[in-house]
């Protein structure tokens, strides 16, 4: 694998084959063709990559699919007894009702491992690819560094209006481009005051980072919540943590 040297000195990402800037998050699918915001994966089940357009509408298809695989593996299972207890009529229906079971049965322990899998991935605000290769920040690796906690993990992907959560609605929020990252790791160079508090002060190329977390955001995922405030002056030089212009991640090959 080759990697672009300019991706660790906080440069554009850009795609050779799509000919574009990647937004942070976005990876390049070579079977789409295309550049995917917050690519998770390309799903061969439904054909398609799935990313920020259309993650919330594949954990529903996975929730809806293993609900019913339950449904059939509940109704079926009483006549399923009675085949092995010989009590239904010697016809080739008692076959389709023992591959019925057995199909929904393993349908359901599949579903539900994936489907796990990724409820776990909401919570961590991680998409599989992200999972497997933690994003690089400035700051270095840090695989949580899109986590705002349980809550605001899921918000963001299934929006604010919990009614809404189990209809294949599109209710996601951000634009895909841009995303609210966790607290960003003091500079190993930055001084204390006399009364132990930390001061912003520059890093090694000349970006300011508050001392505060920056778990606040300009985005509509945070607005209900309380921010810190600072001068305008810092309030700008804030954007920095959750604009992610220092994300970097690997170039794909």
């Amino acid at each position: 694998m080759s990697i672009n040297p300019d991706y660790f000195s906080a440069a554009i990402r850009y795609c050779d084959r799509c000919q574009l800037v990647k937004p942070d998050r976005c990876h390049h699918c070579s079977v789409c063709d295309k550049c995917i915001l917050k690519m998770d994966h390309h799903c061969p089940w439904v054909n398609n990559c799935v990313g920020f357009s259309n993650y919330k509408f594949f954990l529903l298809f996975l929730a809806y699919s293993l609900l019913y695989c339950l449904f059939i593996v509940a109704t079926d299972l009483q006549y399923f007894i009675k085949f092995w207890t010989n009590g239904l009529p010697d016809t080739q229906a008692k076959f389709h009702i023992m591959f019925l079971f057995f199909a929904a049965a393993m349908f359901s322990v599949s579903l539900s491992s994936l489907f796990g899998y990724h409820c776990w991935l909401v919570c961590k605000n991680r998409s599989t690819l992200e999972a497997f290769r933690s994003p690089v920040f400035r700051h270095g690796t840090d695989k949580n560094g899109f986590s705002l906690g349980i809550s605001k993990n899921l918000r963001e992907v299934f929006g604010d209006e919990k009614k809404y959560w189990s209809l294949p609605i599109f209710t996601s929020l951000g634009d895909g481009c841009s995303f609210p990252t966790c607290l960003v790791n003091q500079d190993p160079e930055q001084a204390s005051t006399p009364s132990g508090t930390n001061v912003a002060t520059k890093s090694v190329d000349n970006h300011q980072f508050p001392a505060k977390p920056l778990r606040e955001s300009q985005s509509h995922l945070l607005t209900n919540t309380e921010s810190w405030t600072e001068s305008s002056c810092n309030e700008e030089k804030g954007k920095v943590g959750m604009s992610n212009p220092a994300l970097t991640i690997e170039k794909e090959t």
